[in-house]
């Protein structure tokens, strides 16, 4: 367990029997670990697609051992349009995902006005926990706050499915 009785987010994914998928709500994050990646792509327009990279060395493993265990995994996320310099950027490494077992799916934010969302970015796990994560107005990191709260997790299924199924799979989505 981390600090406040949280999961460390690799403890919660290895607690997934069934489902773990992921809600992303913002147009811009502003993450410390991606600071480097994100700037060569705003120069270059080149991303790091190699899951074995280092760049993906915290992520390619707990996704692909999930996946062997037959957790299915969902991104959904919704995105204003024209997109940002950061969900181009995003769209682009999204091949990784993909690669290693993920489905990711994108939302047009002007097709999700009458979806009754969650306020932050979540992690749903077995239709039974939720993770929220805090961002900062800039998008950085500002916190986390767990809940198996039957009524919320609810919500964040509900919401979650609403948005699955109006959302296009990544390889049909252009930005």
């Amino acid at each position: 367990m981390s600090q406040n009785g949280v999961p460390d987010f690799a403890e919660l994914l290895r607690s997934a029997r069934h489902t773990a998928v992921h809600l992303e709500l913002r147009d811009i994050y502003d993450v410390g670990d991606e600071t480097n990646s994100f700037d060569r792509f705003l120069r270059t327009g080149a991303v790091d697609l190699d899951p074995e990279s280092a760049q993906w060395q915290g992520w390619t493993p707990l996704v692909r051992e999930a996946i062997s265990r037959g957790v299915v995994m969902r991104r959904a996320r919704i995105v204003s349009t024209p997109v940002t310099d950061y969900i181009r950027y995003e769209h682009a490494m999204t091949p990784v995902n993909v690669a290693i077992g993920e489905q990711v799916r994108w939302l047009p934010r002007d097709r999700a006005s009458d979806i009754a969302l969650p306020g932050n970015d979540l992690w749903l796990i077995d239709d039974r926990l939720v993770l929220f994560h805090f961002f900062t107005g800039v998008g950085d990191w500002a916190g986390h706050e767990f809940t198996e709260d039957p009524d919320v997790v609810k919500l964040c299924t509900s919401a979650f499915e609403t948005v699955w199924e109006r959302a296009t799979p990544h390889d049909d989505f252009t930005v």
